[in-house]
């Protein structure tokens, strides 16, 4: 949310004719998992998995919808004082990396704007981020928007 808070700030203009597109990017849910030892493979036909019971597949599905309103819901309040600019929400499901990159491409975006988890060195070696990723394989320009560190004593 702060990447949408900072750009409200610092990109668009109140009084601008921009369209702003809100996209939210569900991963596929699974009707199967894995034991711990081997996540990751999911994708993979040959791993072995264990089917859910339709109750706690339904569960599953009823949390991931009821983030995806949550996430939206306070988009839209954040975004409740612009006046001329054209607000518009997407959820697609799938992989983000893809799903974004696609639809900075269907939509012909000018600019992605996306927030960064800041994952340290070990993480990133190990995980691409989406962020870094989209930044790679995107045609328009992307911004990634990091949270400020705290300063040293804040709160105190």
């Amino acid at each position: 949310m702060y990447a949408l808070s900072w750009s409200l700030k610092n990109i668009i203009f109140q009084n601008s004719s921009d369209t702003l597109i809100l996209l939210y990017v569900k991963p596929h849910h699974h009707d199967t998992f894995t034991p711990l030892d081997s996540t990751g493979i999911m994708d993979d036909p040959q791993t072995p998995g264990h089917v859910l019971s339709p109750k706690a597949s339904a569960a599953i599905k009823k949390y991931s919808q009821d983030v995806v309103d949550c996430v939206l819901q306070k988009s839209k309040r954040i975004c409740k004082d612009l006046e001329n600019v054209k607000l518009e929400t997407q959820v697609e499901r799938g992989n983000p990396k893809d799903v974004i990159c696609e639809m900075s491409r269907k939509l012909n975006a000018d600019l992605l704007v996306m927030g960064s988890h800041d994952y340290g060195v070990m993480k990133r070696a190990f995980f691409e981020s989406v962020s870094e990723y989209c930044s790679q394989n995107v045609k328009c320009p992307v911004l990634i928007v990091k949270k400020p560190k705290p300063h040293a004593g804040a709160g105190n």
